[in-house]
C-alpha cells in the first residue's frame, strides 16, 4: 500500500491509499479520482516527503543496542562494587541516619554487636574516628538515595 497526498484544481488537499504507484496511475489516467470536498476530477499528486520512519526506527534500535546497560555492570570494577554492595546489604543492618549514634552504642557495649551500615554527616564520622570507633566509608550510596 502507498499513501499519496492529492490536491484538486480548487487547492483542496486530501490523502488516498493505493495498492501501488501503478494503481494510482491507472485510476488517474481513467479520470476515476475526484476531490471528496468539491468533486473536481482535476486531481494531482502533491509534493511529498518520503516516509523515513522505518529508517529512523532502525537507527534508534542500533543506537539503543550501542548504549551500555545501566542496570548491569559494564566493567570489572563496577561488578566488584556491585558484589560489595550485595555483601554489605545481605550481611549488615541498615540503620539510616542513626548510623553514628548506633555505631557509638555498639562500641560502648550499649547495643548488641552486629554489622551495620548507614549514613553520617562528615563531622559525625570524624568524631567517631577520633574516638576510636571502627568505621569506614562505603563506595556507594544507599539504595534509597540512588536513582
Amino acid at each position: 500500500m502507498i499513501r499519496y497526498t492529492l490536491t484538486c484544481d480548487k487547492e483542496h488537499s486530501f490523502e488516498s491509499w493505493f495498492a501501488d504507484a501503478a494503481a494510482y496511475e491507472a485510476l488517474h489516467g481513467a479520470g476515476q479520482l475526484s476531490c471528496p470536498q468539491c468533486g473536481s476530477a482535476r486531481v494531482a499528486k502533491a509534493l511529498m516527503a518520503p516516509a523515513v520512519s522505518l529508517a529512523r526506527r532502525v537507527e534508534a534500535a542500533k543506537a539503543a543496542a550501542a548504549r551500555p546497560s545501566l542496570s548491569e555492570p559494564s566493567s570489572e570494577i563496577e561488578a566488584k562494587l556491585a558484589a560489595l554492595r550485595r555483601q554489605v546489604e545481605e550481611n549488615s543492618e541498615y540503620v539510616g541516619m542513626n548510623f553514628a549514634a548506633e555505631a557509638r552504642k555498639i562500641h560502648d557495649g550499649e547495643s548488641p554487636e552486629r554489622a551495620i551500615y548507614g549514613e553520617a554527616k562528615p563531622d559525625e564520622a570524624r568524631k567517631l574516628i577520633e574516638d576510636g570507633v571502627p568505621v569506614a566509608p562505603l563506595p556507594f550510596r544507599p539504595r534509597s538515595k540512588a536513582n
